[in-house]
């Protein structure tokens, strides 16, 4: 069976690479290819085409997708919380959504963009009342000046910045140089990397809904491995040919795991005022076009927690923890270049 990631091969997805290196898939029955994504490839459009198995996708992604006809269903929840930010250097006074108008923003877009739309519009701030430009997807522009506030996942962007030298002091940048602005904290974040599944097939064919808690039940356990083992996890991404540097490969396992763990209702439960948030945003936040990304609320196979909760519980049956409350996460030192 195939799992098709949102992405090249990169600790993101640490995961599933553990899954199958340490043979938890395998003790469940299940022979899994690792299918990257990148480019032009839609992982839900993949999956709704019968092309895999499984998908991970962001959430606001793929309820765009299902209202314009992918049958599919968010059967786990892996990222509790949302990793985008807008960050920006400390002399351009930007500590909240208010802060940027009048200033240059920038953007990835393809569906990335709208948690930092969201609390624009929450705080009052119209997209008339910035410069919104295309950011590429590295940090070039914003350490060359051309960008104000810059769009960075914690687990990437982010970590380019500070793996960069400041050709003021000749010593990398620190995250004191930043202020960051979070979307968990603004209210506006959105429901990130979840696993999908066909649900026309989870409702029609016995097999696949029990194949279905068989990968969550693995998938699971390899972020568990994931979480205790962060420098051995990072390793394994690179070795299914990730091309990120030692010290940014660990740097996104680590932080890639506070985005999970603790985890509130066990790895993978869907909180239902997490998803409504998700959707309200959807239905509500309008793009520089003045489009929003669903017209109505997404049908109830949008999400379940039927497999998820046979998963945890037979977790629980084995003694596994799978909340993670005494979670600590470890200490990263960045290299020039994320070596």
């Amino acid at each position: 069976m195939t799992l098709q990631l949102q992405w090249v091969a990169q600790a993101q997805f640490a995961g599933y690479y553990a899954a199958v290196d340490q043979g938890y898939y395998e003790d469940e029955g299940l022979d899994v290819t690792i299918a990257e994504g990148g480019g032009d490839i839609v992982p839900q459009d993949v999956l709704a085409s019968g092309d895999a198995d499984y998908a991970i996708s962001w959430v606001p992604k793929v309820l765009g997708s299902i209202e314009q006809g992918a049958n599919i269903t968010d059967v786990a929840q892996i990222f509790e919380r949302s990793a985008t930010t807008q960050i920006s250097f400390k002399d351009k006074g930007i500590t909240s959504p208010t802060d940027l108008s009048g200033k240059t923003v920038g953007s990835w877009g393809y569906g990335n963009e709208w948690e930092l739309f969201a609390g624009m519009q929450k705080d009052g701030v119209a997209l008339d009342d910035i410069s919104l430009v295309q950011q590429q997807f590295d940090m070039n522009g914003f350490l060359a000046g051309d960008i104000d506030a810059a769009q960075a996942m914690t687990y990437n962007e982010y970590a380019q910045v500070l793996e960069t030298v400041d050709p003021d002091t000749g010593e990398l940048y620190q995250p004191d140089d930043l202020n960051v602005i979070n979307w968990n904290d603004v209210g506006t974040a959105m429901l990130q990397d979840a696993i999908w599944a066909d649900a026309d097939k989870l409702e029609s064919d016995d097999a696949y809904a029990d194949q279905t808690v068989a990968f969550i039940t693995a998938s699971i356990k390899g972020w568990i491995y994931a979480k205790d083992n962060p420098e051995e996890a990072a390793d394994i991404v690179t070795a299914a040919g990730s091309t990120l540097g030692t010290s940014h490969q660990l740097w996104m396992t680590n932080e890639v795991n506070k985005l999970i763990w603790p985890s509130t209702g066990g790895v993978g439960m869907i909180d239902e005022a997490a998803w409504q948030q998700t959707v309200d945003i959807a239905k509500e936040t309008t793009n520089e076009t003045g489009a929003t990304i669903i017209s109505e609320d997404p049908p109830a196979t949008a999400y379940s927690n039927e497999y998820v909760e046979k998963a945890l519980a037979e977790l629980a049956d084995e003694g596994v923890d799978t909340s993670g409350a005494d979670y600590v996460p470890i200490d990263v030192t960045l290299q020039e270049g994320g070596a």
